[in-house]
Formats: structure tokens, C-alpha cells, sequence
């Protein structure tokens, strides 16, 4: 059967302020390959239903019978609620509205970790000098991926006789540990809002405006922002002082997290960053806070050093993963 005539799955990836559609096929070499990407902003539709159904009258091909949807949430049954956004929706019932075969629901950084054995070396960008370390041969390799969005995204990745296998987690929503008495404060100030912070709550989008209002009270600032993209706005035109100091911090926390992940998950072949704030953070993620925080695990420093992080600048990661997820579930 020639590559363009091949059946194509229906693949989504559904975060709290966008969902993203494609079709996807696998290409000759196994990759998967999207076709008709669109985005949408989350509030323009009542359900997730309503935006497919959009979607699909919009593109001009077969409807296709199968679907994989990457979704920011826990996956533990047949209703999903999304952690970030005001939809939900029942596994089944979404199968019957769309008419599907046979529908998937996975955790979007479940699809991300289904993405990274699939990037070129042209899609990704290292942050640090760490060199991916020599394999022996039929060993497993062991991975981390996380990133924030309008959440924080995290899971595991294991390459075992090279299938992926991908454990997801919702590891976001562990307590935030500081790393210095500014944090301390930083952590006291949040509490007076809720009793538990989570790292979410700081590695975020909403979690840098939270840096940002704490960091202007503990500092005796006037908070003249009022969104993610105006404080980054800020520190990149150097205009604010409170604007980069929480934009520092947010890249610091962000690397002791991911040493952290690194060591709960044995993550010790590499580190990837995904979501939708790394790309726009890059120049201060890889400005150096991120690198040493992610190092300075006292007894373990020595091994921190020698694990490689990179960030993932594929535009779509978790359709590509969808993909993947989609085709690799195949029987032979």
C-alpha cells in the first residue's frame, strides 16, 4: 500500500488553555508524520466533542476510525477531568460521538515521552555540557520528561530493547522544596493562600505570576503585572526588576525539580523539557540557574554532573507522541 493511501488516526493534545488536532500516519521508517495540525483555544468550544467535530469538518480527508488524545490530566478511569481547564468527559461517550472504532486516552506528557525516541537531534537543544553517556549494549535507558504550561507536566521513559515504555505520573503536585531562606519566605507567603503548595503552583504559567506577586511583597514592590507573558515581557526589556528576578527563580526551582525527578525516576541516560514555557524561557534556562540547581544534590553532585539535559523544540511533541503512541500500539 503506498504511504499517502494509508489509514490515519485522529491524535489530540489537550492542555488547559489550547487543544491541538492533526492526522497522523507513520511514514516508511516507522516515524510518525502529522498532517493538518490546527490549535484551538479551549474556551471557544464546550467539549472537547464540539472542538473535534470542528476540526474534522475543517479537513479535507477521510475520517478516520481511530484516535489517540493526549490529555493534561491523570488517566484512571472512563471519566477524565482535565486538571487545568473546565472540561471533562467520559472515554465512552466521546468514542460514540465521534463515531470512532477505537479511541485512546493517555497523559499528555505520557504522549511526549512516546515523542522523544522519535526527535531528530535538530529538535532538541542542550542546556548544559553533559554528554549523552555510552550504552551497553541491549541495556535499558532510563528518562525524565517534564515541563510547565499552563501546568507541570512529568513522566518516565524507559527505552527497553528499543520500545518505549512510558510510566506517567502527576509528580507536579509534590510539595515544593526551597532551596534558600528567600525560598522559605517565598513558601511562608503562598501558605498564607492555601496550606499546601505544590511545585505546580510556582513552575507554571499561573506558578511564575504567583513568583511574581510574592517576590513584589516580600520586597515591598507595587505588582503592576498581571500575566505570564507580561512578567517575561518584563524581564526581557529589562524593565522590571521583580519581572526578572521571578523569571530567575522560576528557571532555578525549575532545575532543582527536574535533579529532583532525575533521582526518583534513575533518569541517568537524560533529562528532557517539554510545555509550553520552555521555548519561551530558553535564554534563562540555559543562563546557568538551571544547570547548577539541577547539580547540587550534595553526595549525588558528582552524578547530577554527568546526566544530559536537553529541551525539546519539536512545535508539536505531543501530537508527535500520539502518533507514536497510535502506530507503536499496533499488532504486527
Amino acid at each position: 500500500m503506498e504511504e499517502k493511501s494509508a489509514p490515519s488516526a485522529l491524535v489530540a493534545d489537550l492542555g488547559g488553555t489550547n487543544v491541538r488536532f492533526a492526522l497522523a500516519q507513520a511514514d516508511r521508517a516507522g516515524r510518525p508524520r502529522l498532517n493538518c495540525v490546527s490549535e484551538f483555544a479551549v474556551l471557544q468550544f464546550a467539549s472537547l466533542s464540539q472542538a473535534a467535530e470542528h476540526y474534522l469538518a475543517r479537513v479535507d480527508a477521510p475520517r478516520p476510525r481511530r484516535s489517540v488524545i493526549a490529555v493534561a490530566s491523570a488517566v484512571t478511569g472512563d471519566r477524565i477531568r482535565i486538571t487545568n481547564n473546565p472540561w471533562s468527559f467520559s472515554i465512552a461517550a466521546l468514542k460514540e460521538e465521534l463515531g470512532l472504532d477505537e479511541i485512546h486516552v493517555i497523559n499528555d506528557f505520557a504522549a511526549i515521552g512516546r515523542a522523544v525516541p522519535h526527535l531528530e537531534p535538530t529538535e532538541l537543544s542542550s542546556i548544559g555540557s553533559a554528554s549523552p553517556r555510552a550504552q551497553l549494549h541491549g541495556a535499558d535507558r532510563h528518562y525524565a520528561i517534564l515541563g510547565p504550561g499552563t501546568g507541570l507536566g512529568v513522566c518516565r521513559l524507559m527505552l527497553r530493547e528499543g520500545r518505549a515504555v512510558v510510566i506517567e505520573s502527576e509528580g507536579s503536585h509534590i510539595a515544593f522544596a526551597p532551596g534558600s531562606d528567600y525560598e522559605i519566605a517565598i513558601l511562608q507567603h503562598l501558605m498564607k493562600r492555601r496550606p499546601r503548595v505544590s511545585v505546580e503552583r510556582l513552575i507554571s504559567g499561573p506558578g511564575l505570576h504567583n513568583l511574581y506577586q510574592a517576590i513584589c511583597a516580600i520586597d515591598g514592590m507595587a505588582a503592576a503585572m498581571d500575566t505570564p507573558e507580561s512578567i517575561t515581557a518584563g524581564a526581557r526589556e529589562g524593565t522590571d526588576a521583580a519581572c526578572a528576578r521571578a523569571v530567575e527563580l522560576f528557571c532555578a526551582i525549575l532545575g532543582s525539580f527536574a535533579g529532583d525527578v532525575a533521582l526518583m525516576f534513575g533518569a541517568w541516560d537524560g533529562v528532557y523539557l517539554g510545555g509550553g514555557l520552555t521555548g519561551t524561557l530558553l535564554p534563562w534556562i540555559c543562563a546557568g540557574a538551571f544547570r547548577r540547581r539541577f547539580e547540587d544534590k550534595g553526595r549525588f553532585s558528582s552524578l547530577m554532573q554527568t546526566i544530559p539535559t536537553s529541551a525539546i523544540a519539536h512545535a508539536q511533541p505531543g501530537l508527535l507522541g500520539a502518533g507514536a503512541w497510535a502506530f507503536d500500539s499496533q499488532p504486527a
